[in-house]
Order: structure tokens, then C-alpha cells, then sequence
């Protein structure tokens, strides 16, 4: 009887060892070879990077200081299967830090609310609205380009990025639309967190795109589909479809996936393009009453305008490979003014950043402050970290 209790015993160890992840000793280099310290920068780490099977089991720890690292897990295709494991570390300038890739258990794992939201809006036509502790965008879907195409009221007509006002680091998507369809233009008045009055109309918004033929510029028109591909403490990200659309009579077709990370004032939009070597992304100059004002150094554009009874800035910024110049274009139709950064178009794809700051939410005090954070980020994307993979 003893024999088969033992037997019974060491079998069962047995098959939970087999459900265990065997530690692998894997570690992670991060570099910054950059001055100054860099935070909210997210590190991805793809599964088969680390040669796993589940990133689920998976924690990573400082392997000085023993803390572990809060992370979110994306599942890139929609499959089931989580694909990447993404952090934010805290790198000092020109130096590195150690991290080893440890198993964990659900209940282990450090948690954060989910700042970095987006989700397609039914109940307000069709929008497609993302956010994170700093910012809020949106933009339109083809109910609401087929409400104005038919002359039916609340429809919207454009593929410009809006900007949403908020000046609180908490969500506030659902409470916006949440109070909108309580009380119609609710969110057009600020209620201490903000607030969207942000014109957008056929101009570009913040880093809508267009294709230069000659002295005119073309648009698409709203998004086609869209599709939700993660939201959590770190990262927000999403694709979106464009109808085809032309240029003068040559077929373009388009597609984007626009992320937005902890601590950004930028989304990140990774624009796939057929049809054309080149691809601008603008800003609108609404009243013209502004200052543009450019940096070919550091491929950034910015447009710094008094907004209402305060102060709000636009900026784009290019990585430096792809950027092609700057143009502030006047024009006497209404929206039409944009200041546009030009990119090339590489194997048909396109990335830049695109983003605002309002004085109200007290994150930049002046220009001067915010164009500074502008020659940081440039250097930040030029100069990504240095992440090293290291299996044993």
C-alpha cells in the first residue's frame, strides 16, 4: 500500500512539473544610448523572440532590484494565441539595465488600470475613438460619410484625425459619449475634464493624410472597417480600412494601424499605401491665427494656435529616413489649410507620429516647453533602445 501511494505521489508531481514552464534563464538587455533617462517607451517582446509557447507564464523582473515589470500581453492576428509581450522600463541616460524573463502566475502579476482604450462607437454613428493618460482621438466611419452623402443630419464627412480635450489622466471616452446621448452636445462643454471643440471638417485634423499631384491635394474619405487589436495599462492599438480612392484618375488603396502608449502625447500611425511613392500627413491651421513652425533637423512640424480661451499645439514628426520636407499651405476654401509633412513611401508602407497638447491640461506651460519635447521625441524614435535577447 505504501509502494502505490508513493507511486500515485510521485506521479502526480510528475505531471504538474509537466505543466510548469521550465526556466529557461532567459534575459533582456535594454540600451539607451541617448543622455538623458527614458520612460514611457515600450519595449516588445514577440513569443518567438523568447522562444515560448505561452507569454501568459511569463513575467519580467528587474534583475537588480528583483521588481517585477508590469506588462500587457497583444494577440496581433486575432487568433487566441498572444503573440507579443510589451513594458515600459526606466533606462538612465547612456546606460543599460538587465532583465530576466521569470514564470509567474496570474495572481503574481502587477496590475494597472487600462488607460490606453479605444473602441469602435455605435451609438454615436460610427466613430472609432482611442485614448490614453494624456490624449484623445477619433475619427469617422462610412455611416456617418453616408448620413451627409444622402443630406441626413449628425452625418460627418472626413478622414481627419480629431482631437479630444482632456485635461484629466483618467478615461473619459465612455463618460463622453456616455453624457452625449443623455443631453446632445454635452461633450462640447467642459465639465472639469475637458472637452471636444476641436474642428476638424474636411482639413486634416492632427496627421490625416494626403497625396500631392501638382498644386492640389487629395483625401480619402472616412474609414471602411475596423478592428480593435488590443487596449490594457501600456498600449491601446487598432486597424483601420480605407475605401479605395484616387488621385486624379490613379487608384490608391489604404489601410493603417494607429497605436497610442502610456505617457504619449503622439499615436503612432503605420499607413500600408498602394498607387503612390510619396504620402503627406497634416495639420489643420483652422483660423490661421497661429505659429507653424518647422524643424528639418529633427523632422517635425508644429503648429501652436490660441484655441477658445486658451492655447493648443499640433505636431507631426518623421523618422528621419523616410522624411521628405515641410509645406504650409494656404489655401482661401475653408479647412484647406494644412501644414504638411512629406514621407516617402518605402515597399508601400509609411510611419509617423501624430499629436497634440492643450494648455488647459497643464502638461506643457509654453511653445518653447513643447517644441522641446518635440526635439526629444525625434530623438527617441531615431534612436529606439537597444533590446538584446539573450536564451540559455
Amino acid at each position: 500500500m505504501k509502494t502505490l501511494s508513493f507511486s500515485v505521489f510521485a506521479l502526480g508531481v510528475m505531471l504538474l512539473n509537466s505543466c510548469v514552464p521550465k526556466e529557461k534563464g532567459t534575459t533582456i538587455t535594454v540600451k539607451n544610448e541617448l543622455g538623458f533617462e527614458r520612460t514611457f517607451e515600450t519595449v516588445v517582446l514577440s513569443k518567438s523572440e523568447l522562444n515560448v509557447e505561452d507569454l501568459n507564464v511569463l513575467g519580467i523582473k528587474d534583475k537588480e532590484t528583483g521588481e517585477l515589470q508590469l506588462t500587457q500581453l497583444v494577440d496581433n492576428d486575432g487568433d487566441g494565441i498572444m503573440d507579443d509581450i510589451l513594458f515600459q522600463p526606466s533606462i538612465a541616460g547612456n546606460s543599460e539595465k538587465v532583465y530576466d524573463i521569470v514564470s509567474i502566475t496570474e495572481a503574481e502579476k502587477p496590475k494597472a488600470e487600462e488607460l490606453c482604450y479605444s473602441r469602435f462607437v455605435p451609438e454615436r454613428t460610427d466613430d472609432y475613438t482611442w485614448e490614453n493618460n494624456k490624449v484623445a482621438f477619433r475619427m469617422y466611419g462610412p455611416r456617418a460619410q453616408q448620413m451627409i452623402e444622402e443630406d441626413i443630419p449628425g452625418g460627418t464627412l472626413s478622414s481627419g484625425v480629431d482631437a479630444w480635450l482632456k485635461k484629466v489622466e483618467y478615461p473619459i471616452i465612455n463618460n463622453w459619449y456616455k453624457k452625449e446621448m443623455e443631453n446632445q452636445g454635452a461633450y462640447h462643454l467642459d465639465s472639469g475634464e475637458g472637452l471636444d471643440n476641436f474642428h476638424v471638417g474636411q482639413s486634416r485634423g492632427v496627421g490625416g493624410v494626403a497625396i500631392k499631384k501638382g498644386d492640389s491635394y487629395y483625401f480619402s474619405k472616412n474609414y471602411t472597417k475596423w478592428k480593435t487589436i488590443t487596449t490594457g495599462p501600456i498600449r491601446t492599438s487598432f486597424y483601420l480600412e480605407i475605401g479605395d480612392w484616387d488621385v486624379d484618375g490613379n487608384p490608391i488603396k489604404e489601410s493603417k494601424i494607429i497605436s497610442l502608449d502610456l505617457g504619449s502625447n503622439f499615436s503612432k500611425f503605420e499607413v500600408t499605401i498602394s498607387g503612390t511613392d510619396t504620402l503627406s500627413a497634416g495639420l489643420t491651421l483652422h483660423e490661421k491665427d497661429g505659429v507653424v513652425n518647422e524643424n528639418n533637423n529633427d523632422a517635425w512640424v508644429s503648429y501652436w494656435q490660441p484655441h477658445a480661451d486658451s492655447e493648443l499645439a499640433t505636431a507631426i514628426v518623421v523618422p528621419k529616413t523616410t522624411f521628405i520636407g515641410f509645406e504650409n499651405y494656404d489655401s482661401e476654401v475653408a479647412d484647406l489649410s494644412n501644414a504638411y509633412a512629406h514621407m516617402k513611401v518605402d515597399n508601400n508602407k509609411v510611419v509617423y507620429y501624430a499629436g497634440f497638447t492643450w494648455k488647459e491640461s497643464g502638461q506643457f506651460k509654453s511653445q518653447a516647453e513643447w517644441e522641446s519635447y518635440l526635439g526629444t521625441f525625434s530623438e527617441q524614435i531615431n534612436t529606439p533602445l537597444a533590446v538584446k535577447v539573450i536564451l540559455k
